[in-house]
């Protein structure tokens, strides 16, 4: 028996990528011992536990997560002689800022490989990732899993985790039914992933234990379809690997964790929202990726949008509420519902920053760039009656929702509400039904 001492190590995370990587690589490995996590970018996550029952065998009680802002603190506390990295969507600057701040504190600074955390699965995957929140990956998921039906294979997709709530109760998650995100208590975040696949007819699995998800998966698939969330890498070993990018915000691409990465395992690489970009965007986004990745397939696409009853904007003074995340860490200036706002006609964009409460307004607090958009903030029933409340307070002739989900389902809106709607359109060749039946010819050889 070794008499080395294990490796006293801290997760840094935000309760998706933290979790995924211990309990690939730490759960029932002697050689380390993690003594915490700390949590960014999402409410209410500190103060909880990694709970005893998905930690193993070697966390008899559970694993505390703290508020990154305690980090060096927590070094100090515990001894930890290693920090590892494990969240997404944030710059390079960001990232290293906080390697030296662990380095300046005396421990190890580390980030896992992409290969290292994926597991193998036995049925074909096909993952949809992208360079930045918001690039509209959620669409060309849609699609691709439509194409997919089309051609008669059962697909079973699974998220990105959104474990927000008792993660014991989360370990999988299987939504088929809009009843179920009610059985499961679903926030607006995960709502917003979840519901258009279940609209489309696609069951998705979510969760925290992504082993034992797969496992479930592979039992009613033919094909695995991995959703990816922020720019996250994929947790499962993609046979093909689809990275959506976005011209308005070019260079970002190169410039944010796990960008980069992405693009450069890409084997099709979508460059969304050609319709809503400049010409010098999109070429430059065009060398960007040929830059890192010179095998991949580009294809173009827009995502055009559409309102049912869209006369009844024009002229209008119009409150827009977009998607929370891709106005958050995010950092899009705007969405959906702003494009539709303009598209439509209305007259004026109302500013909410006056009239917000409570837990919204923690979120201007927390992100002041966000400006006079509405973000669909809802990871807690405190925060949907503050945003609830908001929404009535504003003085509008109208409400423009930019969300994927059907927000009035949530939240009782006293004024005129219309529901922005949008789909992948690619644009020439390549395609993805060319290149999903180049794919399944492969596969089935």
């Amino acid at each position: 028996m070794s008499n080395t001492k294990p490796i006293i190590t801290l997760i840094i995370g935000a309760a998706g990528r933290d979790f995924h990587n211990f309990n690939m690589i730490y759960r029932d490995n002697p050689p380390y011992n993690v003594v915490a996590f700390t949590a960014a970018q999402i409410p209410d996550i500190a103060g909880r536990k990694y709970p005893a029952a998905l930690a193993g065998s070697l966390y008899p009680k559970g694993i505390p997560i703290f508020e990154e802002k305690n980090l060096e603190e927590l070094i100090a506390k515990y001894s930890v002689q290693e920090v590892v990295f494990s969240y997404s969507d944030v710059t390079y600057r960001h990232v290293m800022s906080i390697g030296s701040r662990v380095t300046a504190a005396g421990a190890d600074f580390k980030i896992l490989s992409a290969g290292r955390t994926m597991i193998k699965s036995k049925k074909p995957v096909i993952s949809v990732c992208a360079v930045r929140t918001g690039s509209g990956k959620s669409q060309t998921t849609r699609k691709v899993s439509a194409i997919l039906q089309g051609m008669g294979y059962k697909v079973a997709a699974v998220r990105h985790p959104m474990p927000y709530g008792d993660l014991e109760k989360q370990k999988v998650q299987r939504f088929a039914t809009v009843a179920d995100l009610k059985k499961h208590n679903c926030t607006i975040e995960e709502m917003e992933e979840y519901e258009p696949h279940i609209s489309s007819g696609t069951i998705i699995y979510s969760g925290v234990d992504y082993a034992a998800i797969l496992t479930q998966a592979e039992k009613e698939a033919d094909v695995v379809l991995w959703d990816g969330g922020n720019n996250d890498l994929p947790f499962y070993a993609p046979d093909m690997h689809i990275v959506v990018a976005d011209p308005l915000r070019a260079g970002n691409e190169l410039t944010y964790y796990p960008s980069e990465a992405n693009l450069r395992l890409a084997d099709v690489v979508i460059i969304n929202k050609i319709d809503s970009a400049s010409p010098e965007s999109v070429n430059l986004l065009r060398d960007n990726i040929r830059s890192v990745n010179t095998h991949a397939r580009i294809v173009d696409a827009a995502s055009p949008i559409g309102i049912e009853h869209s006369e009844k904007i024009m002229g209008k003074r119009v409150l827009v509420i977009e998607d929370g995340p891709t106005l958050t860490h995010g950092e899009m200036k705007f969405g959906a519902g702003t494009v539709a706002a303009k598209k439509y006609g209305a007259a004026e964009l109302v500013d909410p920053r006056p009239y917000v409460t409570g837990e919204i307004k923690k979120t201007y607090d927390t992100y002041p760039k966000i400006g006079i958009l509405l973000p669909a903030m809802g990871y807690s029933d405190k925060q949907v009656k503050d945003l609830e409340a908001t929404i009535n307070k504003v003085p509008c002739d109208a409400v423009i929702i930019g969300t994927p989900i059907d927000l009035n389902r949530i939240v009782k809106i006293k004024k005129p509400a219309f529901r922005v709607t949008y789909e992948l359109q690619e644009i020439g060749e390549p395609n993805l039904t060319t290149i999903l039946n180049e794919f399944v010819a492969k596969i089935k050889k």
